[in-house]
């Protein structure tokens, strides 16, 4: 298992784009539009391979001066429970601190948030729906 960085545009990228469309966005019945994919150049882009195989991904979006925003979390179908999505976190958490943040902030699916709270995370607010699903803010002090 590699953790790696991706960038933008690469074949790498084009990967992490397909596997959450499959996890995230088919599933809903939404696409990711162009627009959507553009602003991500800023993210920090990151990803779980298998050999050259991409298992799961997440990005980080700038939010405020002293935080990322964890975004777009996606372990593949069949692979979910495994560790990937945990040691994937603990990467991103490790590239937040080396970039001097001292909070991670997400979007949490309500289906995820035991998860989330494995990890040290913790619900700030009540439930809302984005992308027609339950969600909750949370977050995590570094």
């Amino acid at each position: 298992m590699a953790l790696k960085i991706i960038d933008h545009g690469t074949a790498e990228y084009h990967q992490m784009v397909d596997l959450r469309y499959h996890v995230l966005r088919k599933p809903l019945g939404l696409e990711f539009s162009h627009e959507d994919l553009e602003r991500e150049k800023e993210d920090v882009l990151m990803g779980c391979f298998d050999d050259e195989k991409l298992e799961g991904c997440c990005l980080l979006t700038p939010f405020g001066e002293k935080a990322f925003r964890l975004r777009q979390m996606a372990v593949s179908n069949g692979l979910q429970g495994k560790g990937i999505g945990r040691v994937l976190m603990s990467f991103a958490e490790n590239i937040a601190r080396d970039m001097r943040k001292e909070k991670l902030v997400m979007h949490a699916r309500k289906s995820a948030v035991g998860f989330y709270e494995k990890l040290g995370y913790k619900i700030c607010g009540d439930e809302f729906e984005e992308v027609s699903i339950p969600h909750y803010v949370m977050e995590k002090e570094l």
